[in-house]
């Protein structure tokens, strides 16, 4: 019995190119240590008004109120975030505000024991001071991950699509050589819409990953590079013909 399909990221640039189960290609941007500093500044901040407002309404209830207060400030520390990023949202408010959410590697909404390690490393994030182990981590990553994302496996990326594609430019529709997979169809045409974006060399560059899957060419082709072979793939992809 095959095991049940997973979803599956590759990496293109800045960009993590994901397959989900269903076959639908997704492209995520991971959130720098900038956004995600305000981020967790914006938390901070609520957190710091939902305290205040428990020490001014329990702080007059002698010793039950304050068992209250420690009680609820351990709740707003531990259980704020994970109870949002566990929501429709996948993200705390300073999250949303900042344009930003939680997910698995593979693009996935986190999951519970996810969010929980992630969250509860944030001791070790901390450590020594002002999470300095933190933010040392992120600016070794790529994809800008604290030590607790790396434990549990979560990327914390921009909530809004990411806009790859301009109109590619023309190009005579090339059959590829073989059925490609979402994942692979998915690049070509971002690599394709990045056009515009790129540096030829660059551009160059990726295309020249892509060539098993262009035909062999024959003695009566036009001549055409890698590069103009590949956009005519993207544009045979993009249901051109002729």
């Amino acid at each position: 019995m095959n095991a049940p399909p997973t979803a599956r990221a590759e990496r293109v640039d800045t960009l993590a190119l994901v397959e989900t189960p269903e076959g639908v290609g997704l492209s995520l941007q991971p959130a720098g240590l900038v956004a995600r500093t305000m981020a967790f500044l914006l938390d901070l901040l609520i957190r710091l008004v939902v305290d205040l407002g428990l020490l001014m309404a329990l702080g007059a209830w002698g010793g039950l109120g304050m068992g209250l207060i420690l009680l609820g400030m351990f709740c707003v520390e531990w259980l704020y975030p994970i109870v949002f990023e566990l929501s429709r949202w996948g993200a705390t408010p300073g999250k949303r505000a900042v344009g930003l959410r939680v997910v698995m590697d593979t693009g996935l909404p986190v999951t519970p024991a996810a969010s929980f390690t992630r969250n509860l490393l944030r001791v070790a994030d901390f450590l020594p001071l002002a999470y300095g182990f933190g933010i040392v981590a992120m600016l070794l990553n790529r994809d800008c991950k604290r030590l607790g994302d790396l434990a549990a496996g979560t990327l914390v990326v921009h909530a809004e699509p990411v806009v790859l594609n301009d109109t590619p430019p023309p190009a005579a529709p090339l059959a590829p050589t073989r059925p490609l997979s979402a994942r692979e169809q998915a690049a070509i045409l971002s690599w394709a819409g990045r056009a515009k974006r790129l540096t030829p060399a660059r551009f160059e560059e990726l295309a020249q990953m892509a060539t098993a899957v262009l035909p062999p060419v024959k003695a009566d082709d036009p001549k055409r590079d890698t590069v103009e072979r590949l956009m005519g793939v993207a544009q045979w992809l993009m249901g051109r013909r002729a």
